[in-house]
Parts: structure tokens; sequence; C-alpha cells
């Protein structure tokens, strides 16, 4: 038997074992709600809250978005601000007439988007225009709520964010939304995009004081506006196309953070063919990869390593090799239940979790071909990031 394959076995299965034991806990996360806070009662003094809506072309989600902010059970003053950039679909006359419908025009105040300029991420830009309409509309705001617009949040929401936020300073709390999973590339496909950000950034190193891992989930983040303030402001990430783990990171260095799942915030979007999914993961992996072809290739060989390998030294000759291959295996779909219990979908499913592997990877290669070819970061008409040289 060739040694290198032993070795490579060997190698395989200490990454597993790693992996279970030693890399944060990270599969072992559950999903939180209001009531898990540790000021479920909450505070004395409920502190006013602004929430700042990016929104672009969201006309068919917008609605439902918007009205799960204005129902929110929340004791203390939540003021909205939606900015509406350059959508050319109505989004803003279905904001303004669905606050209307739930008389709650004082509450929401919709803002045109300024083009955008060179240098920001259009995202960015928008929740900047945001943030100065809010020293306006909602001066005495202690929080600022950023949600987006396919975002729709049970009424015990944001409750939940601010009593958690309050009892430990956090400068910033997250809840990582439910995604759809209504079609079988959903279904199939969704549940790994999160077990995978739980593998890059491990909720317990993000909530750590102790550790540099800093991480947050777009849809739903609170910031303390002091901080958010002496980190800068979004100006400080307005080029950042992941930019809640860019946010997560400034803001880190003014204040502990908080990362969870929520069980009741959950995603509006559908991704409802393999070709979305791809084109979801395309739109910023190579952002994650610093745009290094060098990182590429040791993120290539990692996940081969990682995902691949195992089954394939199952059906090796030699007997030492099938069981080292079929224990990593084993302990790949283990730490894959609980994700796949999360989203209630079957268990079969976690041995094929090489196979969702094998996508993920082919879809990080071509981010690097759509970044060299200069349409990196590339959503709803825009093409966000520098190409690549």
């Amino acid at each position: 038997m060739n040694e290198g394959v032993i070795l490579i076995s060997g190698l395989v299965l200490g990454i597993w074992v790693y992996l279970v034991l030693l890399h944060g806990r990270y599969w072992l996360e559950r999903p939180r709600k209001a009531r898990d806070s540790p000021l479920a009662e909450g505070p004395k003094h409920w502190p006013e809250v602004a929430a700042i809506v990016p929104a672009r072309n969201e006309a068919p989600v917008v609605g439902e978005a918007v009205r799960s902010l204005l129902r929110q059970d929340y004791a203390g003053k939540l003021r909205i601000v939606l900015v509406d950039d350059q959508s050319s679909d109505g989004t803003a006359d279905i904001v303004r007439r669905t606050t209307e419908e739930l008389g709650a025009a004082d509450r929401v105040r919709v803002i045109s988007g300024a083009p955008l300029p060179e240098g920001w991420a259009g995202k960015m830009w928008a929740v900047h225009q945001g943030s100065a309409e809010i020293e306006d509309f909602s001066a005495g705001a202690k929080y600022v709520w950023l949600t987006d617009a396919d975002i729709a949040h049970d009424a015990d929401s944001l409750r939940g964010l601010v009593a958690r936020a309050e009892a430990g300073n956090l400068a910033l709390t997250s809840l990582m939304a439910r995604l759809k999973t209504d079609t079988f590339a959903e279904r199939a496909l969704i549940p790994a995009y999160v077990y995978f950000f739980q593998m890059l950034y491990p909720f317990a190193w993000v909530n750590s004081p102790k550790r540099k891992t800093a991480g947050a989930a777009g849809g739903c983040m609170l910031v303390q506006r002091k901080a958010l303030k002496a980190a800068g402001g979004i100006a400080a990430i307005k080029n950042a196309l992941i930019d809640d783990c860019a946010l997560g990171k400034v803001l880190k260095k003014h204040g502990p953070i908080w990362l969870g799942l929520a069980d009741g915030v959950r995603s509006l979007r559908g991704y409802p063919t393999w070709g979305d999914v791809w084109r979801l993961i395309a739109r910023s992996a190579f952002t994650q990869l610093q745009h290094s072809l060098l990182v590429l290739a040791g993120c290539v060989i990692g996940l081969a390593l990682t995902f691949l390998a195992p089954p394939l030294l199952v059906i090796q000759a030699d007997l030492g090799v099938r069981v080292f291959g079929l224990a990593a295996w084993a302990l790949m779909a283990l730490t894959y239940l609980p994700t796949l219990i999360y989203y209630r979908q079957p268990v079969w499913w976690a041995p094929l979790l090489p196979l969702t592997a094998l996508f993920y990877l082919a879809a990080t290669i071509d981010s690097a071909r759509r970044h060299l070819m200069g349409r990196g970061g590339e959503w709803k008409g825009r093409v966000q990031a520098p190409k690549v040289v």
C-alpha cells in the first residue's frame, strides 16, 4: 500500500477529530428565540431603536418585511428608515402603502437613495444614507437595527435582541435568519450554506472576547450606535461585499459581539434553482479568499482533504485506510446532523455532504473566474467588486 495514502488517511481523520472536538463546537449551535435572552423580561428601560432597511427592487417581499417590523412587540420607541436604492419595481410605493394601511406613517421614513459613488458597495451606500437620516428622524436611538428588505421577524425579535444587547453591553448582536428550503435545490444546498458559515466563523469564538474571530449575519444586526460611531460609521466598511463580517470585525474592537442562529427571523428570498445557489456562492466566495489565487489553491486542497477524501478512502484496498476514511466520513455526517435537523431535512442527507461540498468548491472556483473577468460581486445589475489584476 502506498505510504502516501496511509498518511493522507491519518491526516483526514485527524482533521475531523480536530473539527469535532476543538473547533469552537461550531456544529452544536441551536436556534435562539427572544425567551432565550439573559434578560428575557427585559431591562427596566427599553431604549429607542432605529431600524435601517436598504432595499433595491424588493417589491415581491418588502411589504411583508415592513409589516413584521411594524408589528414588533417592543415597549420602547422604534423608528424605521427604508432607503430605496434606485429601485425600478415600485419598492418605495409598496412600503408607503403598507405603512398607511397599518396607520404607521409617522414611524416610517422612506428616502430615495442617491447614485452609487465610486468606492462604495451598493448596500453599504444605502445603509450609510440611512444612518445620516436617523440623526434627524431618531436622534435618541441607542441602537441601530440593520435588517434587510427580504427578512421577516417574529413579533418578539427586537425585544430579544435588545434584551441580550443590554445584558451584555454588546456592540453588535446578530441573528442568522432561517433561509428558505422550499425547492429540492434549496433543501439539498442551503443547509450546507449555514453549516459552512458556522465552520468558518464558529459562533463560540465570535462571541468570546478572548478570540479575534469576528462575524455577523447581515439580515439581522443590532448595533450599538455609540460603538458604530467610534468605529468610523458605515464608511469604515464602505466597499465591503461581505459587509456583515466586516462590520463584526471593526465593532469587536469597540466591545463584545454576539452571533446566534435565529428561530424567529426568516428570509423571504428564495434560491429555487441550482443556478441561483451557485450565483449566491460565486458572488462573494473569492472575496472571502481575499482575491488571492494562492489562498484559492489552499482552499481547494483543504476542501478536498476534508470533504472529498473520506468517501474516496473508503473504497481503497487497505483495510486500515478504509476504516480511517469511514471514521472521518461518519464524523462529517455527525457534525452536519444538527444543521439538517434545524432545517427539518431528512437526516439521511448527512452522508451526502461530500457531494454538496463538491458543488460549493466548483462555485468557489467560478467565483475566482468571475472576479478575474471583472464580474465579481454581481448583484441586481451591479458589478461591485473591482477587477482583480
